[in-house]
Formats: C-alpha cells, sequence, structure tokens
C-alpha cells in the first residue's frame, strides 16, 4: 500500500494529495508506517538532512532549504556520566525546528499551495518563516504576545506577516484554527510531515554512531515532535533491520509545565490534572500536547519515561553547561538537567550511549541569559 495519512485514533486512511492537515474527526494525523532506509541509500553527496531524502514517503522535487541538518555531536563530562551533546542550534534559524520545517515547507509548496498560517512561541515560527522565504510562500505568524521581541524580529526579518496573541500559548493555536479556514494551517503542532523532517535526527544519529543506535536519548519535550521524530526514525531503522533494538526516550520537562510526564507517571493515556505555572523553559509550556496519546505510546515502546524539573534544576543546568561552552537556552537545557536525575535513579548508567538533544541557543532567550549572568 503507497504511503498515506492515517487517523491513529478511528483508523481512516487519506490520500497525500489531500490538503489537509487534520482529519474529518478533528484528530491529528500520523503518516503510515514506512520501510526505513539502509546505509547505502544514503546520499553523502548531500551534507543537509536531505541526504536521507529516500527515507521520505514520496519525492520532493524542490527543496525550501538551508541546509538544516548535520549538526555536531559532542562529548562532554557531566558528572559521573559522559553524554553526547547533539547541538541542534547550528541549524539555520539557530533550532532543531528547521528540520521539519524544511520537510513540510517542500511538502506543501509541490502541492500548490502558495500561503500558509503557524502558530508558535518563537523557534517554531522563525523556521516555517525562514522555510517560506525560501520556498517562495507567504508566511503568517500567530505568536503569544510574551514572545520574546528577538523571535519576534526574526521572524518579521524572513518576511512574515506576525500577529500576536493575548493570553496563555493555546490561544495562538485556537485563533489559528479559526483563521484556517482562509489559509492553510501549516502547525508544527499538527501537520505530520513536520515529523518527517524531525526523524531526520535519528537517521543523522544512527549514521553518527557508526550506524548503531544510542542506548538512550534526553528530549525537551512540549508538543514533543522529537520524540516522536526519533521514535518514527528509529523504528523504520529497525524495520529496516539496521539497529536491534529502539534507544529508551526520556522526556524532559519543566515541573510548572509538565503534562506528558504527569500522564506517564499516572499510567494514564489521556490528560492528567497537574497545576500549570509560568516557567523558564518557555518553549516547552503547552499544556495540552495534541499528540499526547502517541507521545506516550512512542515513550513507553522504547522503554524510556519522562522527568519533570523545577526551575532551579534548569537555571543550574544553563550554568553548568555554559560552563562548558554550551550556550543553551532553559527550554533545551532542561534535556541536561535531566542526566543527572535519570542516572541517579538508575535509569541511565554511565557504561550506556547517551544522547542529550540542545535544541535551542540562549541567543533566542536574551533577557533570561542576561538576567541569569549578570554581574
Amino acid at each position: 500500500m503507497q504511503a498515506h495519512y492515517l487517523d491513529p485514533r478511528t483508523g481512516k486512511h487519506y490520500p497525500l494529495s489531500d490538503r489537509r492537515w487534520r482529519s474529518d474527526a478533528g484528530n491529528p494525523l500520523m503518516l503510515s508506517a514506512l520501510p526505513g532506509i539502509g546505509r547505502d541509500e544514503i546520499d553523502t553527496r548531500e551534507r543537509s538532512l536531505w541526504r536521507y531524502r529516500a527515507a521520505l514517503p514520496l519525492a520532493i522535487d524542490s527543496r525550501a532549504s538551508m541546509g538544516e541538518g548535520c549538526t555536531p555531536l559532542v562529548e562532554k563530562s557531566w558528572g559521573g556520566l559522559s553524554p553526547l551533546f547533539k547541538l541542534e542550534w547550528f541549524n539555520p534559524t539557530s533550532s532543531f525546528k528547521d528540520r521539519g520545517a524544511s520537510v513540510m515547507v517542500s511538502f506543501l509548496k509541490q502541492l500548490g499551495i502558495s500561503h500558509i498560517l503557524e502558530d508558535s512561541s518563537g523557534n517554531g515560527g522563525a523556521a516555517i518563516a525562514a522555510a517560506g522565504a525560501a520556498a517562495g510562500i507567504q508566511v503568517k505568524i500567530l505568536a503569544p504576545s510574551y514572545t520574546p521581541l528577538p523571535k519576534v524580529a526574526q521572524i518579521r526579518a524572513f518576511g512574515a506577516e506576525v500577529q500576536l496573541v493575548e493570553g496563555p500559548r493555546e490561544e495562538s493555536e485556537y485563533e489559528a484554527i479559526r483563521q484556517s479556514e482562509n489559509i492553510f494551517y501549516a502547525s508544527h503542532n499538527w501537520h505530520p510531515f513536520f515529523l518527517q523532517g524531525t526523524k531526520s535526527i535519528a537517521y543523522e544519529l544512527w549514521e553518527d554512531l557508526g550506524f548503531k543506535a544510542p542506548d538512550n536519548i534526553i528530549i525537551p519535550a512540549g508538543a514533543g515532535s522529537n520524540v516522536l521524530g526519533c521514535h518514527i526514525g528509529f523504528s523504520e531503522l529497525l524495520a529496516s533491520g539496521q539497529i536491534k533494538k529502539l534507544p529508551k526516550l526520556f522526556a524532559a520537562q519543566p515541573l510548572n509545565c509538565s503534562p506528558i510526564d504527569a500522564s506517564f507517571r499516572a499510567g494514564s493515556d489521556g490528560p492528567v490534572e497537574r497545576a500549570v505555572k509560568p516557567t523558564i523553559a518557555e518553549g516547552t509550556a503547552i499544556k495540552r500536547p495534541i499528540r499526547l496519546l502517541e507521545l506516550l505510546k512512542a515513550i513507553r515502546e522504547s522503554g524510556g519515561g519522562t522527568v519533570a524539573l523545577t526551575e532551579e534544576q534548569i537555571a543550574a543546568a544553563v550554568r553548568r553547561l555554559a560552563g562548558m561552552g554550551l550556550y543553551a537556552e532553559p527550554t533545551s537545557s532542561s534535556a541536561a538537567a535531566a542526566l543527572e536525575v535519570l542516572h541517579a535513579s538508575g535509569a541511565i548508567q554511565a557504561n550506556e550511549t547517551t544522547v542529550v538533544l540542545l535544541t535551542g541557543t540562549g541567543l533566542k532567550s536574551t533577557q533570561f541569559m542576561t538576567e541569569l549572568f549578570a554581574g
């Protein structure tokens, strides 16, 4: 059967030629399982995530690309551990979201879509605005009114229209869904082709580690596109016989906004009530991840888990990373903060290969970083 959209909650299929971002039932879509690729199918002439284009569900002829992917993997000492930090801020707009944006926007252009809408607290908006500029597509971004001004400036620099929305993060999504009547909603949280971009991290790690999977991957998670991308990519590698087992996936969240951790620890497949407060890790402050069911399934299938971190733990990790030359925003520093917690609990061992995804640069959080390191 050809690759197709799948509503995992109803089982309904849709062709990829459909211009849609959700199912008829209003659910988030996934793509049908793909067979994966072997090392001989990597296009080694490409130095970007497009070296793995054979793993995509269909050929994409024209790419909206600025060279995403192929980011550094750096080993550092962290207490009794020697983790590998994946520096995703080396992507063109300085966050991992360039991966998903490049693949999704390239696909939408191929469908003939010329005007797209996105809601974002910053990094996703910048990535889609840049990909839209590369593709010649008109972009509108809805962002919370509290979005840091440097992030808003970056989005506008790429020529996108920005509308700031009052209220919490989810109000931007609600407004985007209302406006989707008139503009195609190219949401990095809703559209399944975004995950086809983030899955390139799995292929990249596999290649970087000598065509082996790591034992553990620690990932800052809000909507969870990196968690799902890693699960999709490594599941394809498992299906194609390239690896023997999935790496354990660990989702790191701020305790102040940790719905994935709350549901995982309760053994639930649905939302579990937990108080939500402001957090310095604002990039993961998503109260209701739309793919919560799929996230929990991915974490459990991998044998991984979740960690909820205090504001103090996250800030300490920002300082510690900076002290070793890694200038990471608080959102991604939560993954580093989770290292000690997971090691202390026995969830990860010193003799295992552990990768920590640092998804964005400290330059994305200029005000916080200025205050943290003042004087």
